[in-house]
């Protein structure tokens, strides 16, 4: 069945890009969930359905607050702590939750992942911060994650006994925020194992972060450039080879 919605190429990203979970390895089964805004609030996972069954019609659409807005399959568990963010946070577009197992370990023992790694300054901007317990089904969680986040650096936070939260401006931008924070949260611990780490200093890191935010990546070219603009490659769901390439 055809949604009777504008939002038939946001559905088919959603889908293709929660296909990246479990090949990325942040969840088992049908945990995890990726949402995005949209003008009548925002599309999500139903829940309990798993990601090889996902189709863009199968995306739930609901308002603001919660509320599916036309008759279907019942919406993720926390899609009112993804509306809760959206109505707190404008600048985000997109939201991405999982139990990805090495960022929540480090959640099981209610500790921020520590910026160890130049990787964690440039994506993060200094540790990932761990926020309190929250239990799930109202805004509690949502409330925890605002709470944290407004006006950190980090797009990602790790909620005590519970799991992972990441935003951006995009879906696909909080689905990298996902990827990364469990990649520099299995070094962290791996580091942790063999000795002491050595935490970078605040100004590394601030350096750090400004360089990856302002000059990493390719940035338009200025409109009295010369020379002939670099072909660019056509857009691709899968973040593979996307980290620091």
């Amino acid at each position: 069945m055809t949604r009777p919605d504008a939002h038939g190429a946001l559905r088919e990203e959603l889908t293709r890009l929660h296909l990246e979970l479990p090949r990325n390895g942040l969840v088992t089964w049908t945990s995890g969930n990726i949402s995005a805004r949209v003008p009548e609030g925002l599309l999500i996972k139903p829940s309990g359905v798993t990601f090889e069954d996902l189709t863009p019609d199968g995306m739930v659409l609901t308002d603001a607050d919660a509320q599916v807005l036309h008759p279907g399959l019942s919406p993720s568990s926390d899609t009112a702590t993804h509306a809760y963010i959206y109505r707190h946070l404008p600048d985000v577009g997109g939201i991405v939750h999982t139990h990805s197992p090495y960022a929540t370990a480090w959640a099981a023992n209610a500790r921020e992942i520590p910026c160890f790694l130049t990787a964690m300054a440039d994506e993060f901007g200094g540790p990932v911060p761990c926020g309190g317990f929250a239990l799930i089904g109202g805004e509690e969680i949502g409330a925890e994650v605002v709470r944290v986040l407004r006006g950190h650096r980090s797009p990602a936070i790790i909620l005590q006994n519970h799991g992972v939260f990441t935003i951006g401006p995009t879906a696909r931008a909080a689905l990298k925020a996902a990827v990364m924070v469990e990649d520099v949260a299995r070094t962290a611990y791996l580091a942790t194992q063999l000795g002491s780490p050595v935490p970078l200093a605040q100004a590394d890191i601030d350096r750090l972060h400004h360089r990856y935010t302002h000059v990493y990546g390719q940035r338009p070219a200025s409109p009295d450039s010369s020379a002939p603009a670099a072909p660019v490659a056509p857009a691709s769901t899968s973040l593979q080879g996307e980290q620091h390439a």
